[in-house]
């Protein structure tokens, strides 16, 4: 019983703070321009300042583990090329390919997995070193299939890679990574002022992404096209993870590891994986069910996966 209350604790506040910006929206006390600005506010301020004043905080000669990263940069290559080369065979409608592999393998690895670390262990763990070594693959993989299956006389693949590229290089999260690792090495100790005003900023992170989230959801998309899209979630919560986690486990990962390779595998579809499908001339009808239907289960699949990795001793 304290197995299971551990993992609702873990789990609920983060999906009662999504459904009450869903609420708030649907009473229209938030408008899509507040959503829209949020969602900037997190991604390019307040993520950013909450993984540079953790990493800047960190002991990295004890907290960095190339094992760690290794896995989690191998494990993204696999289950992206295993899911694509199961939905080329499987799919007959190549138009969905692109929409249909990156809404199953590309996680919500930033947001949620520092809100889910934060609940559980009061600080961001592992999930920075997670980041750095799976979010730009998730951007590189994803143009790659996006390009793969949209018309190219429709898609300008240079440009696409050129904006890729500068995108993975100028993204604030790992900017904020990078940045972090300086004050880490000499151990920079902020004055008292700086620490107070970074903090400020940090705490906004979580909150404001999850109402900006539950701000987001249009429930509808999900049963426009529900076959491919319950296959997809299905692969994205509950096969993914359950391939990667007992391997995981067998190669000895452990507590904060097993926290941040439960959210690597584990996590419902990043919203930004509708955008980009959008943008590449891609299915954004799937893509969009896709993200509101595994963020929808997996208030169910992520509880139950940390009750079974807590009942057995792993986190």
């Amino acid at each position: 019983m304290n197995n299971f209350i551990y993992s609702l604790n873990a789990t609920m506040p983060i999906f009662l703070v999504m459904i009450l910006g869903w609420w708030l929206k649907k009473i229209h006390f938030l408008t899509d321009d507040f959503v829209s600005v949020a969602d900037k506010l997190v991604f390019k301020v307040a993520l950013p300042v909450f993984v540079f004043k953790d990493i800047a905080g960190a002991d990295l000669s004890n907290d960095f583990s190339l094992k760690f990263v290794l896995f989690c940069f191998f494990g993204t290559c696999i289950f992206f090329g295993a899911t694509w080369l199961l939905a080329e065979i499987f799919i007959k409608d190549k138009s969905m390919i692109g929409s249909f592999v990156q809404g199953s393998f590309r996680g919500s690895a930033a947001i949620l997995g520092i809100a889910f670390a934060q609940n559980i262990y009061g600080s961001s763990g592992l999930v920075p070193m997670m980041i750095v070594a799976s979010i730009p693959l998730f951007n590189i993989f994803s143009v790659i299939v996006l390009m793969r299956s949209a018309n190219a006389g429709d898609t300008d693949k240079k440009a696409v890679i050129k904006k890729t590229l500068k995108g993975i290089v100028t993204n604030p999260i790992i900017i904020g990574i990078v940045a972090g690792i300086p004050f880490a090495l000499l151990k920079v100790q902020f004055p008292v002022i700086i620490e107070k005003a970074l903090t400020s900023v940090a705490s906004l992170s979580t909150p404001l992404a999850l109402i900006a989230i539950g701000g987001g959801f249009s429930t509808g998309a999900a049963l426009k096209k529900w076959k491919p899209t319950l296959v997809a979630s299905i692969i994205k919560l509950v096969i993914i993870p359950g391939i990667f986690l007992p391997v995981a486990v067998a190669m000895g990962f452990r507590n904060e590891e097993m926290v941040a390779l439960l959210i690597l595998t584990g996590a419902p579809t990043t919203v930004s994986s509708y955008i980009m499908a959008k943008n590449m001339n891609n299915d954004g009808v799937l893509a969009s069910g896709i993200v509101v239907m595994t963020t929808l289960l997996s208030s169910v699949t992520l509880t139950a996966t940390i009750f079974i990795l807590r009942s057995t001793g792993v986190i």
